[in-house]
């Protein structure tokens, strides 16, 4: 009788952990995301065969993004989930069937490597890359649930100024699906500021066909949530991050109670 030998890992010792965690035992209601704070490609696939540049781009993950979301979770003791990975290795926010779940373009950035790949090689991203970032979410909200601690999903991210030549207005975005209650509060209040230019779902939306994090870890358990996103050239500086965590923080502070049951 012959044998089959297991596919190799995609994940090597040397490669990084798939996600970092801090304040696991942050004292707030808020639980914060950040699916694309990452640029990590595992070694084995070779950088996706790009360049340094390209790969230090938006095309692969969300510029500052990361360091927001440490300094919004000190500032409101919550704990925070990033992944490690980039997004064109697997996309920690596509639904795992989206046709851009493994993305072969990016803006106008050919992604070769991701060309023609067969099922158990798209099998081997999902199962090493993006179900331990979605089994670690879902484990402490599980934990949440059966404790009865309240909980609120916090989905951060970053957007380009400019995409496909057009120039974005929008300083930030609130989105959200079916159930507004938070995004619609926090998108209220972040228009008291004449000076900023807030979206209403832009300039994306969130679906099923288009969106994971909020949809199955949000809508699916029906708890608050919202999914941010701030504009990548006011993340650059200490002084943009510095005010957007405290903005985001101080909104937050003001709608938590009115989303959360007491």
């Amino acid at each position: 009788m012959g044998f089959t030998h297991a596919p190799q890992r995609l994940l090597s010792d040397d490669d990084p952990p798939v996600f970092r965690i801090e304040r696991a035992d942050g004292c707030s209601a808020v639980l914060i995301t950040c699916d694309h704070a990452g640029r990590a490609i595992p070694r084995r696939l070779n950088q996706l065969q790009l360049s340094n540049d390209t790969l230090s781009t938006h095309v692969a993950w969300d510029l500052g993004i990361a360091e927001l979301g440490r300094r919004l979770s000190a500032r409101l003791d919550a704990f925070l989930i990033q992944h490690n990975y980039s997004r064109l290795v697997i996309d920690a926010n596509r639904p795992p069937h989206a046709a851009d779940s493994i993305a072969v373009l990016s803006e106008r950035t050919r992604i070769a490597a991701n060309e023609g790949l067969c099922a158990a090689r798209r099998r081997q991203r999902l199962e090493e890359v993006f179900v331990p970032y979605h089994r670690r979410i879902s484990s402490e909200l599980d934990r949440r649930t059966h404790r009865g601690s309240p909980c609120v999903l916090v989905a951060l991210h970053s957007f380009t100024p400019t995409y496909l030549g057009e120039q974005r207005p929008w300083h930030a975005g609130v989105l959200f699906g079916r159930d507004g209650r938070l995004g619609r509060l926090l998108h209220s209040r972040l228009s008291e500021d004449s000076a900023l230019c807030v979206g209403e779902n832009m300039p994306y939306a969130v679906s099923d066909d288009t969106d994971y994090t909020v949809v199955v870890h949000g809508e699916q358990r029906n708890i608050p949530h919202v999914e941010l996103e701030i504009r990548q050239d006011l993340l650059l500086q200490d002084s943009g991050l510095d005010h957007w965590s405290e903005r985001l923080a101080q909104a937050l502070e003001a709608t938590l109670p009115l989303v959360i049951d007491n």
